[in-house]
């Protein structure tokens, strides 16, 4: 039995090419990687931010403002990567004018604009109202009437008034816990839902997405905190780092500990597709899977965080293990995306062969509009810091 199983390894190793002509080309490329990626940035963002405030993490406070902006640039440039995917981005629109309550993708709109109007943007309003309004008497010219627009012609700043602003954005933060979920959850429940692709068909997807998501959010306002205040020169705030590392830690073993469930329950169940599968990880995602995604993006962010953890760090040595870890964090997340779109479309339906996935420089699919919508939310975010300053913010309060 074992020599018949490794002949048919080997001869499916060798195989190239779909049976079926419409299996030959990928309908998703890396803009369909970048989506679940950037989603999942802002909704790591906003949970690391609702610990500061609904579960009164207060060491977290340096970091709220920032992780709150962060997310918020984030979300605008999300749904550009499914516009410039589509095949007619003018009609995008007619998702919200003609709903369709049984596509998980049409529903998707109505929580996108839900998170982006009615959590993020009004969270963010009521925690700077108190500070457009002050904003607005001291500067002058135009940017004395950018801040009056902002604060939407309120004028109350009296301490009645900022306690009900706390209160309601307290609200709005506990609601937006589980909507930040909701938001990531179903692009794994999306391809989760797919019965006829086994790479993607199992009950932990939604679940993995959530947890990958709070890692790449986390690590990633970790590295901008660190960043900012070195372009600040103000002194980082140790006892917040170490916090966030914290969480990052844990964030890190949760989610290496479903993912690995889910490859023992796969390699458990050993059904028709387990060939297929075999080989396709031994194969085409060798280096995605098990250099960038498990061993550069958990296995050495958890050593390097769980040393510090044991071991009494020097400070200047802790910031560049930070930094290194979450950089690599980062880099195993959309790796993680990158083996289950392109991945999941590598084998043929059928489980008789593979193709190839070729990545273009150029083009609605190329690396340089890649690259376009992975920069934008960072020149986004930029214009966000200068407009609503969250040391100015502190410094005022």
């Amino acid at each position: 039995m074992e020599d018949h199983y490794q002949h048919l390894y080997e001869m499916l190793s060798q195989v190239e090419g779909y049976i079926y002509p419409n299996e030959i080309e990928l309908q998703w490329g890396i803009l369909i990687v970048l989506y679940p990626y950037l989603t999942g940035l802002v909704a790591g963002a906003f949970i690391l931010a609702s610990l500061e405030r609904v579960f009164k993490i207060k060491v977290l406070g340096p970091t709220y403002q920032l992780a709150l902006i962060t997310a918020l640039s984030f979300l605008i440039v999300a749904p550009f990567t499914l516009i410039s995917h589509l095949g007619q981005p003018l009609r995008a629109y007619e998702i919200m004018i003609t709903p369709n309550g049984t596509s998980a993708m049409a529903i998707f709109g109505f929580i996108y604009l839900w998170y982006l109007l009615a959590v993020l943007n009004l969270e963010i309003w009521l925690d700077y109202r108190r500070d457009f309004v002050i904003w607005a008497k001291e500067k002058k010219g135009f940017m004395r009437g950018v801040y009056k627009v902002l604060s939407l012609g309120t004028s109350d700043i009296s301490p009645k008034a900022v306690k009900l602003d706390d209160r309601l954005g307290y609200i709005i933060t506990v609601i937006g816990i589980p909507s930040a979920f909701l938001l990531h959850g179903y692009v794994g429940f999306i391809f989760g839902s797919i019965k006829a692709n086994p790479w993607w068909s199992t009950v932990l997807m939604p679940v993995i997405f959530i947890f990958s998501a709070m890692v790449s959010g986390i690590a990633l306002i970790m590295i901008l905190y660190m960043v900012v205040s070195f372009l600040r020169k103000v002194k980082i705030d140790m006892a917040c780092l170490d916090t966030i590392a914290k969480y990052l830690f844990y964030m890190l073993i949760l989610d290496f500990t479903l993912e690995s469930l889910d490859q023992v329950h796969r390699i458990y169940e050993a059904e028709e597709s387990f060939d297929i599968l075999n080989v396709l990880v031994n194969g085409r995602l060798n280096i995605t899977l098990f250099i960038f995604q498990i061993f550069s993006g958990m296995i050495i962010p958890l050593i390097g965080i769980g040393a510090i953890q044991l071991f009494k760090v020097r400070e200047q040595v802790r910031k560049i293990i930070y930094l290194l870890t979450g950089v690599m964090v980062l880099v195993g997340i959309f790796f993680m995306r990158w083996n289950v779109v392109i991945g999941g479309q590598l084998f043929s339906k059928g489980f008789h062969g593979f193709t190839n996935f070729k990545l273009g420089l150029v083009g609605s699919e190329g690396l340089f509009m890649a690259i376009m919508w992975m920069v934008l939310p960072f020149v986004i975010l930029a214009f966000l810091l200068w407009l609503l300053p969250p040391w100015k913010k502190e410094e005022a309060a």
